[in-house]
């Protein structure tokens, strides 16, 4: 150790002693790690200016001086150095240099204590001794001091490691640190960490939080002259600026990740309550504008008066959410002077606590709220507007509680960017909302509400639109009645998503029912719709305008048709480009329909075929679009395979099938939404009224039907010969049927009926002539000939002996029509039975 005598000031700086002390921290080679606020107000440099650089090219005065050379030795050091202030003067300062030793006994770094050389002997106290110049750099350091014994008693605090403790160094001294402290993280975290270094004599630092502060700790043994430990030394830094901008930095960083997942806006609010609790607030709601949930376009004009909102999200960082006054889904109205309103009247967030009038009166006026805040200990706020696009939408309000630092400026500014940017993704989820409700309203309007009265088949059904973001689909499904008590059973899926598949659906859907009522066989319907689904590919080809993908592919659909007949019991179908149905027989066994599957709707230019089933009564047929069976973890094929499982399992009726069908095959249900909040993933059961909410990854269309027969006593069938004599003869066979069913009632107009058809039949038809009479709902006259030209409904004039016996049976009957047979064609008619009589 060396001294040097009387220091020379030539600076015009004055100095004072007791506040110019001051510390820093060096590297191994020189490089400063920290800057305390001493160093700062005796030699000029900030922190910022300095921490990072050679202490050498920075502050000695003269380089060659002796001080920087200890530098590179490992021996502590004291005395006098030339320094170089910063505004380039020179100062003469007593410095010490203090080694900081690894493990191995090498210096890792220095600890140098700045000190004004007093006029006299150096550092030399009254006593002579430079010691007590180091005890004050220690106790008025700007940074948290303490050492430790090698059992970790307290050996020595500086003022700030006492303001921190709350005591005296001397009430310390000697005292275990474990025995001192509160049992908590921040204090098992130090012990930890005090333990480590005197185990394995090696330094080490890290982070903390205590105190509502943000602390970077480093702790270093001290080993006696064998190398051994006897000590460890601790400095705590306050890095509380450094840590809250970080964490704000953080906060945003991850905003953009964790906020807008999906185009829900309950769940993005709640997705903003997630990112805020604890980091930034100890409390946060989220209230919206009832309009945004609808998917409506909400005012852009600021808000004057008490507002109306509905609480969509909130969170706590307290179990059981204490502070929430307002339940999830409820409405609650803001007066004027709430911090929620006046942020929206102003459209810029706003600071509150229980400093502020307003929000103590607005408290103060509910009681459960007034309770909820004055429990909880809330004593700061922030209300920030959610506004994007020119719009507003809502409010969210964030509260402090467990923190004992108030909201500051910093933190409004970085409330304000994460509710700006929720706000954006709670626009977008609205807009997506309004788009996709319309497109299902548009769909559900396209589709059947319900299922018309018909005697063939029991049916029951089930509509899911996806649950993706796509938006509603094009799948469709319809029960229609024929002529002869037969029923058209249809499926069909239009290929894409949104308004363009469900007015396509919509297009296709009215194609089939004008297709099926003219009794079009299933193999040439298809091929007409075919036709159809061609042309309009074409039209959309020729239109410029049109620009989406989808228009540029072209139209895609599929479809399956089936006929089923309950006289014959016999079923056909044909199928485009569609899965086969599968059947669950009387006898238990369950297969699928093997059907011909022909291409796709739209490809043209190639045939369909039919196939024909015998169904015995109480055959349970059913159709179902792709989304049923297909998903990203199976094949088709282990699709179909679980379909058959599931209908093969019992069930006391249909609609109990089709939700078995849907459990078994589907996602599992969601939970139901709170009040006031949207619906968007229902699906539709029979009336049209909401099922049971699924997430299908595409749209699903289920059809399910159970058979029934008409047997022989509801069908009377008589061969004809192609003489008109037999006419007399026909109707009396009629008359009687009719007595045996005690329809005699419905004599006459049957009479007439038939006496028109079975004429005409022999007049401009040919043989072989059938006449059948079938009893059920209503009572059905058909006549069957072998000609395939169809007659047509004329007006006849005034002298015109004939052409009047097809507007007698259109007007004395509920209805009358024609269709096409292998063998030529049937005409019937239809005409009601008599309250109590029907079957």
């Amino acid at each position: 150790m060396t001294r040097r005598g009387k220091a020379v000031l030539e600076s015009p700086h004055d100095h004072d002693p007791a506040t110019d002390l001051a510390t820093a921290t060096l590297t191994r080679h020189g490089i400063v790690t920290s800057w305390s606020d001493g160093a700062q107000r005796l030699l000029g440099h900030a922190a910022t200016d300095v921490v990072g650089r050679v202490v050498t090219e920075l502050l000695a005065a003269d380089p060659s001086d002796e001080a920087w050379a200890a530098l590179a030795g490992a021996d502590a050091w004291s005395g006098t150095a030339a320094i170089r202030h910063r505004d380039g003067s020179r100062l003469d300062l007593g410095l010490r240099v203090c080694p900081s030793l690894d493990g191995a006994g090498e210096a890792s770094g220095f600890v140098v204590a700045f000190e004004p050389a007093p006029a006299g002997n150096g550092y030399e106290d009254a006593g002579g001794d430079d010691r007590g110049m180091l005890e004050r750099a220690f106790t008025q350091a700007s940074v948290a001091l303490a050492t430790f014994d090698a059992e970790l008693r307290y050996q020595g605090l500086n003022d700030i490691a006492c303001e921190m403790a709350g005591t005296t160094a001397a009430q310390l001294r000697g005292r275990r640190y474990r025995d001192t402290v509160p049992d908590n993280p921040a204090t098992q975290g130090f012990l930890r960490h005090l333990r480590q270094v005197v185990r394995t004599g090696t330094p080490t630092s890290y982070d903390s939080q205590f105190g509502g502060r943000a602390w970077s700790i480093e702790m270093w043994p001290v080993k006696d002259p064998s190398g051994r430990v006897c000590g460890v030394s601790a400095a705590s830094f306050d890095s509380s600026a450094q840590h809250w901008a970080q964490q704000r930095l953080a906060l945003l960083n991850e905003a953009g990740t964790r906020i807008g997942t999906t185009l829900d806006v309950v769940r993005t609010a709640q997705e903003l309550t997630e990112l805020v609790v604890p980091r930034l607030a100890d409390f946060v709601s989220v209230d919206l504008l009832d309009s945004v949930l609808q998917g409506e376009e909400p005012t852009a004009e600021p808000i004057h008066a008490e507002v109306v909102l509905r609480r969509v999200a909130h969170r706590s960082a307290v179990e059981g959410v204490p502070e929430a006054a307002v339940s999830l889904g409820a409405v609650d109205t803001y007066p004027a002077y709430s911090p929620a309103a006046r942020c929206l009247a102003v459209g810029r967030p706003i600071l509150s606590g229980l400093e502020d009038a307003d929000f103590v009166r607005w408290i103060e006026d509910d009681d459960v709220r007034n309770a909820g805040v004055r429990h909880a200990g809330v004593h700061s706020g922030m209300a920030v507007p959610l506004k994007a696009r020119g719009i507003t939408l809502g409010v969210a309000v964030f509260w402090r509680r467990l923190r004992p630092d108030p909201f500051q400026a910093d933190d409004l500014v970085l409330a304000e960017e994460l509710a700006g940017r929720a706000a954006v993704c709670v626009d977008n989820a609205r807009r997506y909302t309004r788009e996709y409700t319309a497109a299902l309203t548009l769909q559900r309007s396209l589709l059947p509400r319900g299922l018309p009265g018909q005697a063939a088949v029991e049916a029951a059904f089930r509509y899911l639109p996806a649950g993706s973001q796509a938006g509603a689909g094009g799948d469709w499904f319809d029960v229609i009645p024929l002529s002869g008590t037969r029923v058209a059973l249809v499926v069909g899926d239009v290929a894409g998503h949104g308004v363009r598949a469900s007015a396509t659906m919509g297009s296709l859907r009215t194609a089939v029912r004008t297709l099926a009522d003219v009794d079009l066989p299933p193999d040439e319907l298809l091929t007409h719709l075919d036709d159809l689904v061609t042309h309009l590919t074409s039209d959309d080809e020729d239109d410029t305008t049109a620009s989406d993908a989808q228009d540029a592919d072209g139209i895609s659909a599929t479809c399956l048709y089936a006929v089923y007949d309950p006289v014959s019991r016999r079923c056909t179908l044909a199928s485009a480009g569609h899965p086969p149905p599968g059947v669950l027989y009387p006898d238990g066994t369950v297969a699928l329909v093997s059907v011909s599957p022909g291409p796709p709707l739209g490809v043209g230019g190639l045939p369909f075929e039919a196939t024909e089933l015998e169904l015995p009564e109480g055959s349970l047929i059913t159709l179902y679009t792709d989304g049923l069976i297909e998903a990203r973890d199976r094949d088709i094929d282990a699709g179909l395979d679980r379909l058959c499982q599931a209908l093969a399992s019992p069930s006391p009726s249909l609609e109990v099938t089709c939700d078995t069908l849907i459990d078994a095959l589907l996602p599992s249900p969601i939970s139901q939404p709170g009040e006031g909040q949207p619906r968007f993933s229902s699906g539709l059961g029979p009336g049209g009224s909401p099922t049971r909410l699924a997430r299908p990854a595409d749209d699903v269309a289920l059809l399910v039907a159970r058979t029934r027969a008409l047997h022989a006593d509801q069908v009377a069938t008589w061969g004809l010969p192609a003489d008109p004599e037999i006419v007399a003869d026909a109707r009396l066979q009629a008359s009687r049927q009719l007595k045996t069913w005690g329809l005699e009632e419905a004599g006459f107009i049957t009479e007439l009926v038939v006496s028109e058809l079975v004429t005409n039949a022999i007049r401009y038809g040919a043989a072989p002539i059938q006449l059948r009479l079938i009893r059920d709902r209503t009572l059905i006259c058909e006549v069957s000939d072998g000609n395939s030209a169809a007659p047509h409904l004329r007006r006849a004039r005034t002298f015109d002996e004939g052409g009047r016996g097809l507007l007698l049976v259109s007007q004395l009957t509920q209805g009358w029509g024609t269709r096409q047979t292998v063998s030529g064609k049937t005409i019937w008619a239809e005409q009601l039975i008599p309250t109590g009589q029907a079957w």
